[in-house]
């Protein structure tokens, strides 16, 4: 079963993903990951990844499809896989289904994550975590149980990502609607796209999830 998450940032793509992983064996693939892995391990296409990185260009659409073709051709992705954050245009989901349809594999299931955009600017705007443990916390609707005080280690020391700010986290938006909510059209059209409703607590999510794959 071969899955993608489509949604934008901080709709909970990446905490769906980790649970599909654990529940059905299947592989997450971050595409930054995969590149960053392609770099550190020295083979020709991440060279030619860290060429055009360390000179501030973008990686192209073929360079990202040929990884994604050596990385889903590893043992470990024999029950399938499941893609968060690729593909973000029309162009790379055209390249992707043909990538695949090449090896007579396919996309699945699209799960488009689907959040009230306002709200999810001030839930993300209001993240912070645990500067010594890690722990993550939401001012308005996960504060710590003791103002100040890291519910998990007790530390006194918090941080917040710097493009959690609401204005950056606005213009991402803005960014996602541009590039990537087109593709949604693409998939809804071959029956493959289905809209979670991301609004709803993590583990009602969950279940929304379970009963399309219940389905398939």
């Amino acid at each position: 079963m071969n899955i993608i998450f489509l949604g934008p940032p901080g709709a909970g793509k990446g905490t769906q993903s980790k649970l599909l992983e654990d529940r059905y064996g299947l592989v997450q693939i971050s595409t930054g990951d995969m590149l960053r892995a392609e770099v550190a391990r020295g083979s020709e296409t991440g060279k030619q990844a860290k060429s055009l990185m360390d000179t501030g260009r973008l990686v192209p659409d073929e360079l990202i499809i040929a990884m994604l073709q050596s990385r889903i051709a590893q043992p470990d992705c024999a029950k399938g896989f499941i893609l968060d954050g690729f593909p973000r245009t029309t162009g790379q989901a055209e390249a992707l289904d043909g990538m695949l349809k090449a090896s007579h594999q396919q996309i699945d299931i699209v799960l488009f994550l689907d959040v009230d955009e306002d709200i999810l600017a001030d839930r993300i705007s209001g993240r912070f975590t645990c500067a010594k443990c890690g722990t993550t916390y939401n001012e308005v609707s996960n504060p710590p149980k003791v103002a100040g005080v890291c519910d998990a280690c007790g530390s006194h020391e918090f941080k917040r990502r710097a493009d959690d700010k609401r204005e950056t986290v606005v213009e991402r938006l803005k960014e996602y609607r541009k590039l990537t909510a087109p593709i949604l059209p693409f998939y809804e059209k071959t029956g493959r796209l289905h809209a979670i409703n991301g609004m709803l607590p993590a583990s009602e999510v969950t279940a929304q999830i379970e009963a399309v794959l219940a389905k398939s």
